[in-house]
């Protein structure tokens, strides 16, 4: 047999695949094997030619995230998210196969990779063959990857039909594999991406609102709505607590900035509050400090719940604007009551004086602050079931709009 090079011919390409032959393909990655990942026969020959272990899998190359349902089961939106955002690309995606995907291809499981190359010589050949390709990486098993043309000619003369020169790959490196066939969602293989990509760009797409107001307003009762959505609801202030027995680094932070206010690793309330409390340089320092350790917390625990399969959650704070963490979300809503309605509500709830549930109201942001500065508002100044009624009426919108 003679290795034909094709420089861009890929109509020539596309008429060897179709009649079982293997041709060696561009990617921004390494070099692939490729057949007609549908033929049983043609993916015998790349195992063969490889030699590789038919206990391994093979990934089939598509064109677009539009053909992922052709060959898969059960796709979630969050695949099709991943695909968007990082097809034609260094990404491989495993989900459950439909029975089109040949046993060969799935080396007997109920799974198979999917994945997208990023080189225009690949994507027209997908485009002209009307077919997925097998591609594993051209070279023989234990092998280095290629990354040029001439490398798999000195693996594979002779052995394949073909072989299109897209030039020298980019990157270099094997495509990030992402099993997301069950939940919770596995990096496989951390390659040309890196996990923490990956696990960011999940959580970008979840659909995040984030609930904020003054205390005595009822927030606890509209993200028990949420909750019952099956939201995972973030508690800023127990994210912050929590921060405050785990994390040494803000520990530091607010020693550093406030001499003393820590003590063999524990924060000192009272002398961090006698600094703090008299001086607004102060108070603005220690929030800027704590509002990015808070961030950075929360956009992890984001990104756990993304890689669980979730697809909405929510962030409870009462300084989420000023915070930045209302970037993450899709909307902001505020609950708001009026004065006397929150005064009553905090004497009853935590057994307090008028004077002193008066001042915890007097200290928060006025109601007006919320209705300038959130997406909606809720107004609690009625009965809970109205309440209720009215929190999932506007949940629905916001939902239902995006």
């Amino acid at each position: 047999m003679k290795t034909t090079i094709i420089k861009d011919n890929i109509e020539q390409a596309a008429k060897l695949i179709k009649n079982g032959e293997l041709v060696a393909v561009p990617t921004e990655t390494v070099y692939g094997l490729a057949g007609n990942g549908l033929d049983s026969e043609a993916v015998g020959k790349i195992y063969e030619v490889k030699g590789r272990p038919p206990v391994k899998p093979l990934a089939l190359m598509i064109p677009d995230s539009g053909k992922m349902e052709l060959y898969c089961e059960d796709v979630p939106e969050q695949a099709k998210k991943l695909a968007e955002s990082f097809w034609p690309g260094p990404l491989t995606i495993v989900l459950k196969a439909k029975s089109v995907v040949p046993e060969i291809v799935r080396a007997g499981g109920n799974t198979v990779a999917l994945r997208c190359p990023d080189h225009p010589l690949t994507l027209e050949l997908l485009s002209k063959a009307q077919l997925p390709l097998a591609a594993p990486s051209a070279n023989p098993s234990g092998e280095p990857s290629p990354k040029n043309a001439d490398k798999v000619m000195e693996y594979f003369d002779g052995k394949i039909s073909a072989v299109i020169d897209g030039g020298e790959c980019g990157i270099g490196t094997e495509s990030t594999i992402i099993d997301m066939s069950a939940t919770p969602y596995r990096i496989l293989r951390e390659a040309a991406l890196s996990e923490e990509t990956i696990r960011k760009a999940l959580a970008q797409n979840l659909t995040v609102l984030g609930i904020t107001g003054g205390t005595g307003c009822g927030k606890t009762t509209a993200l028990k709505q949420l909750e019952e959505l099956g939201a995972p609801i973030i508690d800023c202030d127990a994210v912050y607590h929590e921060l405050l027995k785990s994390n040494a680094q803000l520990l530091n932070a607010i020693e550093t900035a406030f001499p003393g206010s820590v003590q063999n690793g524990v924060l000192d309330r009272k002398r961090l509050g006698s600094i703090v409390f008299g001086s607004e340089r102060d108070l603005k320092l220690l929030n800027e400090i704590t509002h990015r350790y808070i961030a950075i917390e929360v956009e992890r625990l984001l990104a756990d719940f993304a890689m669980q399969g979730g697809t909405l959650a929510a962030i409870d704070a009462i300084g989420l604007i000023e915070s930045g963490l209302a970037r993450h979300c899709k909307a902001v809503i505020g609950v708001v009551a009026d004065t006397e309605t929150r005064v009553q509500r905090i004497m009853n709830r935590d057994g307090i004086s008028r004077k002193y549930a008066q001042m915890r109201v007097d200290a928060q942001k006025p109601n007006e602050f919320f209705e300038k500065n959130c997406d909606y508002v809720l107004h609690n100044d009625k009965t809970e079931r109205d309440f209720v009624n009215e929190c999932k009426n506007l949940y629905k919108e916001v939902l239902k709009n995006g």
